[in-house]
């Protein structure tokens, strides 16, 4: 099972949501922990339009058929493509973009601030199809230039880093030659002004780790969860508490609250 099975809905040291009073319930100390603080973060999200990309790798993908017939299909014996080339799709391959130039210039009427300028790498898979319908995959890197105010903090024994979080898709593409290909595509930056510090921090103690629930369709399990005993479906004070409107066959309550069974009849019961 997992923290959020719902075997695990009454346990008090597994991650749930808190309201009112239960925030304070359960803790009973601080901790000291190590993390990566955020000083400071930023955000730009730009469409690239013509932006042209080279391939520094690429390679055959495995049973790749886009669709074509048998014949149609090389055999793959020959790993280069064969012209004309046919652009498929591109994303970003991980969430980490590589910082370089950076230059980090503080500013004398905003001391807290800083400009931050240097140019951000966005690794990118590309996919695309030669004349015999294989389908390939190629490593490209897409460059940005940022140039952001970014809050920094003061000097310290620790240093702070800036990296950044990077994400990017492809609207269209094509293929012009000499392992270039020139496509309009969007990227996201996240800038982010980190430190790995020790934080002290209320606790509510450790976690109770539940052990794996092995993934089989267990026709019981919800069968299993339902109420022991059926549940009172017109109860008058809850109803009234509730202004809740009930009729009996084709009787209303004398009350327009609740419902009375003596005649056999069922309830049906509405907001």
């Amino acid at each position: 099972m997992s923290f959020y099975s719902y075997k695990n809905a009454n346990s008090t040291q597994c991650p749930c949501s808190v309201s009112g009073n239960e925030v304070l319930n359960g803790l009973n100390e601080k901790v000291c922990i190590q993390v990566q603080r955020v000083y400071d973060s930023c955000l730009q999200q730009e469409q690239l339009n013509e932006q042209k990309v080279t391939l520094v790798s690429y390679g055959l993908v495995p049973s790749a058929g886009c669709g074509c017939t048998n014949d149609q299909i090389n055999d793959g014996s020959n790993t280069q493509p064969n012209m004309p080339i046919t652009f498929e799709s591109c994303r970003s391959t991980t969430t980490e973009g590589a910082i370089h130039d950076l230059s980090v210039e503080r500013l004398c009427d905003r001391p807290c601030f800083a400009r931050v300028r240097g140019q951000i790498d966005v690794p990118i898979d590309i996919l695309f199809t030669d004349s015999t319908c294989r389908e390939y995959i190629g490593r490209g890197v897409v460059t940005v230039d940022k140039d952001v105010l970014l809050s920094i903090p003061d000097e310290s024994i620790v240093p702070y880093n800036i990296e950044a979080m990077v994400s990017a898709v492809c609207v269209s593409g094509t293929y012009i030659g000499n392992n270039v290909f020139e496509l309009a595509i969007c990227v996201t930056v996240v800038l982010k002004v980190l430190a790995k510090v020790e934080i002290l921090v209320p606790s509510y103690g450790f976690c109770e780790v539940p052990p794996c629930e092995e993934f089989a369709d267990s026709v019981c399990d919800e069968f299993f969860s339902l109420p022991l005993f059926p549940q009172a479906l017109c109860d008058e004070d809850a109803l009234r508490a509730h202004n809740v409107s009930c009729t009996c066959g084709n009787t209303a309550s004398t009350t327009g609250l609740g419902c009375s069974t003596s005649a056999g009849v069922g309830c049906n019961c509405g907001r």
